[in-house]
């Protein structure tokens, strides 16, 4: 059985954003979310897209262009070529790495990771389906902006299927998340700076004490729109490991997504911040 919550009271839980990539091996391949957790990490996070005639595939759309070199969605092609498209490298090369189904990639990782499945609600009950017929419920993770649209597709689909909703400044759904019929077992905090009330003592003593886990992220999207006040990948790196990595564990947080799984985690076991 994979629980959350019993591997947070361990160990700080590292989230390989994308899986790893690098060189000639693109993100959101087989081999990446291989080599993720080689470095250690215990949550890959994937994207899921659908081909023309409703195939589940592994990719972020709207990376058709940077990833696969298409001016198009690959929502608008059958299955069977799609699973012929070769990924491109950083240097816009095709590679030996093809899409894969979303059903080879349960296959491959069953038993063998939680997994955080991103773009879920483009056809949730689909994925849901999925997930389930591969007997895997417990290792997956789902999350969303919160919204009553969400919490009800959820009840309906899946409810026992692990959520945390993703907020920035304020989190005014707790107290419904605790009530509703759902699996509720974190959230995802987003913020710009440090004075964002997520940071507040009372609220991260509120989710301690009410069982959630508190994730943040030190991946960059854009260097405008911050996701933790700075305190990212890019400082970690070039910087300082404190001020990147470390402020979020000294700010309490359970769950760190990075593109660097091992060498956060190589430098939280240096720092005696890895186990609890």
């Amino acid at each position: 059985m994979f629980d959350l919550r019993e591997t947070a009271k361990e160990h700080i839980i590292v989230t390989a954003h994308r899986g790893k990539a690098g060189g000639n091996i693109p993100c959101n391949t087989m081999a990446s979310y291989q080599i993720a957790l080689k470095e250690g990490a215990d949550i890959i996070e994937i994207d899921v897209a659908k081909s023309l005639d409703g195939e589940l595939f592994l990719f972020h759309p709207g990376m058709e262009l940077a990833h696969l070199g298409l001016p198009f969605s690959l929502n608008l092609l059958p299955s069977s070529i799609i699973k012929k498209i070769p990924y491109r490298n950083s240097d816009g090369v095709k590679t030996q790495f093809n899409i894969t189904t979303f059903d080879d990639f349960l296959e491959e990782f069953k038993d063998k990771c939680f997994i955080n499945v991103d773009k879920f609600w483009s056809s949730p009950k689909k994925i849901y389906e999925k997930i389930k017929a591969h007997n895997m419920i417990d290792q997956v993770l789902v999350k969303s902006r919160p919204s009553k649209k969400v919490f009800d597709i959820l009840e309906n689909i899946a409810p026992e299927l692990p959520y945390m909703p993703i907020v920035r400044n304020s989190h005014e759904y707790h107290d419904t998340l605790i009530k509703a019929n759902l699996n509720y077992v974190g959230v995802e905090v987003l913020f710009n700076s440090e004075d964002s009330p997520l940071l507040h003592p009372e609220f991260i003593e509120r989710m301690k004490k009410d069982n959630i886990l508190l994730w943040s992220n030190t991946i960059v999207f854009n260097k405008i729109v911050q996701l933790s006040a700075g305190h990212s990948d890019d400082t970690a790196l070039t910087a300082s490991e404190d001020n990147g990595w470390g402020w979020h564990v000294d700010h309490g947080f359970d769950i760190i997504q990075t593109d660097w799984p091992m060498l956060l985690i190589d430098y939280l076991k240096r720092t005696n911040k890895y186990y609890k």
